[in-house]
């Protein structure tokens, strides 16, 4: 019975929680590799030498750094779901705003931003999947939820160049339309994030009782 019990929750919390997950970093890994897509047309319309994009690229890994840990524990005082779903939006309001980058210091100060606002994402999906998880699940659960970055090569160069050669679409140039409509699912998934994400085992109200309590 304990083993049944066991099986038939992990079988639950698998199905909500990992598809859901690998779909967020999906979203994440993309909006934060797009630069390198946009970088072509980008650079020769804002007039961008290799230095000014480099020091552009780099300075979300910066921020991202600095605030990795900060981040996590204000996680802790809040909540996963809340202060994942703040992740999210700000991300994809900071990755949407790179389309209007008009000059060097605004291309610097919103990648550096955008880092910041996703700091702690990563590592706070690891840590929420701890709560649902136990230790004999965990390794194969995260190497499910890394999944997502293969996927997003593969997913996210076709999609990213599709979206290109729709420059002139309602007046923004295709790299522009790269930002913009990649930083759409992050937006959507803060409000979803907000709603479908369960704080604790004991707030599930989608597991039975017993498989609560066995959680």
């Amino acid at each position: 019975m304990s083993d049944d019990l066991e099986k038939s929750t992990m079988r639950k919390v698998s199905a909500r929680l990992i598809p859901f997950v690998i779909i967020c970093y999906f979203v994440a890994y993309l909006d934060r590799v797009n630069l390198s897509f946009a970088a072509l047309e980008m650079n020769k319309d804002l007039k961008f030498t290799a230095t000014v994009y480099g020091t552009g690229a780099s300075a979300f890994f910066i921020s991202y750094f600095l605030l990795e840990t900060p981040s996590n524990l204000i996680l802790l005082k809040m909540g996963a779901r809340r202060w994942i779903a703040r992740i999210m939006f700000t991300w994809g309001i900071l990755s949407g705003a790179m389309a209007f980058v008009n000059s060097e210091w605004a291309f610097y100060i919103i990648r550096f931003l955008f880092g910041a606002a996703e700091a702690g994402f990563f590592p706070g999906i690891l840590f929420y999947l701890t709560l649902f998880f136990p230790a004999a699940y965990r390794a194969r659960m995260v190497s499910m939820y890394m999944v997502a970055i293969p996927v997003s090569a593969v997913i996210g160069a076709p999609l990213s160049t599709s979206i290109l050669y729709l420059d002139g679409f309602m007046g923004f140039k295709g790299w522009q339309l790269v930002f913009i409509l990649e930083a759409i699912p992050a937006l959507i998934l803060s409000v979803v994030t907000w709603f479908y994400m369960t704080e604790t085992p004991a707030d599930a109200k989608w597991l039975e009782p017993a498989e609560r309590e066995w959680l």
